[in-house]
């Protein structure tokens, strides 16, 4: 039986870039997307603003539970929908707008039960769909060179051979359930964080997260969703906070925009498609100093904005899009 729905709090929590975000996409109206629903702040947002209604996804099932309940008093402005973002034009089509907010959310965070987290002990899960293979499977099962690929290539983990060999070690010995199991094992590995730097463990348990979910392959392919699923002079804005996901992200809509690679006197100029994205500016948009005094877990986010043309849609090659890929993908 699943754990009882937490209630929001009357004072909901207000999304990392918010402000900014609806002044870029400024005027708001019309049938928006919000591809990672969460704790519905960017969908609350959106409505408050203007749009007449917003289609919440999310593949996880308690934040369309949790929305059921702060969702009624939208009525049928609100429809949600329980799927992964990829998948947004399977569930509509000619949009205004699509927001993405990437990463695991702040409600995930909070749950020890889920695992994401290792602030608190708790299983080794991480799976934002609660199916599937988890955290627990993937650092017990995965062979020992691929697991340090993924802490390398996913997490920028300096040290991932090392680590790999220290979980290869103790899963040698028993089998590693919990989330302090796994983040004693990387700790001992590594020089001890000095005051104000991010614990030992972040990046491991961040590149673990990203392989249970297939986070990077989820958001290329979201992008193109959300390329097919938008009218012309619809509004795509993307928060990330991380350099991969950014990375991503800027390579994506520059390719779209008309940017990147150009002929040379050794190579002609190859003619290109149309541009499917004009976009708001080549500079991504920060918290100011308000937002952070506010919220520092703001300090790494960035937001990128762009607004769809009457291009038809295009492909996107991996690797040409910034995408880490282990030696299976290539």
């Amino acid at each position: 039986m699943a754990a009882a729905a937490k209630a929001p709090d009357a004072d909901p929590h207000i999304p990392v870039l918010l402000r900014p975000l609806l002044q870029a996409v400024s005027p708001v109206s019309g049938v928006w997307i919000d591809g990672t629903l969460g704790a519905g702040g960017y969908t609350r947002g959106l409505l408050e603003a203007g749009a007449e209604r917003v289609i919440g996804i999310d593949r996880d099932p308690l934040a369309l539970q949790i929305a059921e309940d702060w969702g009624a008093e939208y009525g049928a402005r609100l429809t949600l929908v329980r799927d992964t973002f990829s998948n947004m034009d399977d569930h509509a089509g000619g949009v205004d707008g699509v927001v993405l907010d990437l990463g695991v959310s702040s409600m995930q965070l909070d749950q020890a039960e889920r695992g994401f987290s290792f602030m608190k002990d708790g299983p080794l899960d991480m799976r934002m769909s609660q199916e599937g293979p988890t955290a627990a499977d993937l650092v017990n099962d995965t062979p020992e060179g691929e697991l340090a690929d993924i802490l390398f290539l996913y997490g920028e983990e300096r040290a991932s051979r090392r680590i790999a060999r220290a979980i290869g070690r103790a899963r040698a010995e028993a089998r590693i359930e919990t989330t302090l199991q796994l983040a004693d094992i990387i700790e001992k590995c590594l020089p001890r964080s000095k005051p104000g730097q991010a614990h030992a463990a972040t990046r491991s348990f961040q590149a673990i997260r990203i392989a249970v979910n297939d986070e990077y392959g989820e958001l290329l392919a979201g992008l193109e969703a959300a390329e097919r699923a938008l009218r012309p002079g619809g509004k795509l804005a993307v928060v990330t906070f991380h350099s991969i996901e950014d990375r991503m992200v800027k390579r994506f809509l520059t390719a779209r925009s008309g940017g990147g690679g150009g002929g040379s006197r050794h190579a002609p100029q190859i003619e290109k498609p149309d541009p499917q994205f004009t976009l708001k500016s080549k500079k991504a948009i920060g918290p100011d100093a308000e937002e952070l005094a506010e919220n520092p877990r703001a300090r790494s986010a960035k937001l990128r904005v762009a607004t769809r043309t009457d291009a038809a849609p295009g492909t996107s090659d991996r690797k040409a899009m910034g995408m880490p890929l282990l030696k299976g993908d290539r």
